[in-house]
């Protein structure tokens, strides 16, 4: 009998609930929004606004979640199947409703086509995910990701959406023609989510290990200047991870170790690359 108890345990937990909470509370804004987009174009363009800092939000918690669990050795299948079902709300469901509703609500036959193909996706992706997670292919899994994660795909989405409301001005929730960027976004986006690049997940990454000063400098000045220009700086971030699954195979192992700070298992991942690309 306890053999079959899943293990739950509460930290890590907590973290998914709050992501789920997150990708909840931004669908319920896109419906709020959606209901008044006719009536008072103002009060749904700020109910669109909220929800995309909820989508972000739901990106700290996932960063998190996973984090605690290797880091108390509270890894579980539960927990990564509870994490799945609340990457599909928060990452797929509250970005795909995002996009329709804000760009694509005059065009309702592409709107659901480019919504349902990015929602698609990121679940068979996640499904993919916890297919070789469960048949022990723990390397391949953990070290790196191959495709571009859903995670990244919303908080790219949601960032830039940020990004173009405060270029064009806040005030006014107007995002130019520049919307018009986030429909093909999304679906080259479902397209890197079965790609071959491959992304590292960070893991591997012991918080424990003490740091070099400069590495610690950059770090700290990093998080700074993301606090202070939240408007453009996660949009840069997103960005620069998602340029990174391309130059990555020219980079040479020591510099991929160095970037992504898993020295010593490199050569492993390599051997994981080699039998993806034979699959």
């Amino acid at each position: 009998m306890n053999e079959q108890t899943p293990k739950i345990y509460l930290l890590p937990n907590l973290m998914t609930a709050g992501n789920l909470f997150c990708g909840f509370a931004a669908t319920l804004k896109m419906l709020q929004g959606a209901l008044l987009q006719s009536s008072n174009e103002d009060a749904a363009a700020g109910l669109f606004h909220t929800a995309i800092w909820y989508i972000l939000g739901a990106c700290i918690f996932d960063l998190l979640d996973g984090r605690l669990a290797r880091l108390g050795g509270q890894d579980s299948a539960f927990g990564r199947e509870f994490d799945s079902l609340a990457d599909v709300v928060s990452f797929g469901l509250a970005p795909a409703l995002m996009v329709y509703r804000v760009v694509l609500i005059d065009f309702p036959r592409a709107g659901w086509v480019v919504a349902f193909v990015y929602l698609l996706c990121g679940a068979l992706r996640l499904a993919r995910f916890n297919c070789i997670a469960a048949a022990g292919s723990t390397a391949s899994a953990g070290k790196s990701f191959r495709g571009f994660p859903i995670p990244a795909a919303a908080g790219l989405i949601a960032s830039l959406t940020l990004f173009m409301l405060w270029w064009f001005g806040e005030r006014d929730h107007y995002l130019g023609w520049w919307k018009w960027v986030l429909p093909p976004l999304m679906l080259f986006l479902s397209f890197m989510m079965f790609s071959r690049f491959r992304y590292p997940s960070f893991k591997g990454i012991d918080w424990r290990t003490t740091r070099s000063v400069p590495r610690f400098l950059v770090i700290s000045l990093v998080l700074i200047l993301t606090a202070l220009n939240y408007e453009w700086m996660p949009a840069i971030l997103f960005i620069a991870y998602l340029l990174y699954g391309f130059f990555r195979p020219f980079l040479s192992p020591q510099r991929r170790r160095e970037i992504e700070e898993e020295i010593g298992e490199e050569e492993e991942s390599e051997a994981d690359e080699t039998m993806d690309e034979a699959q």
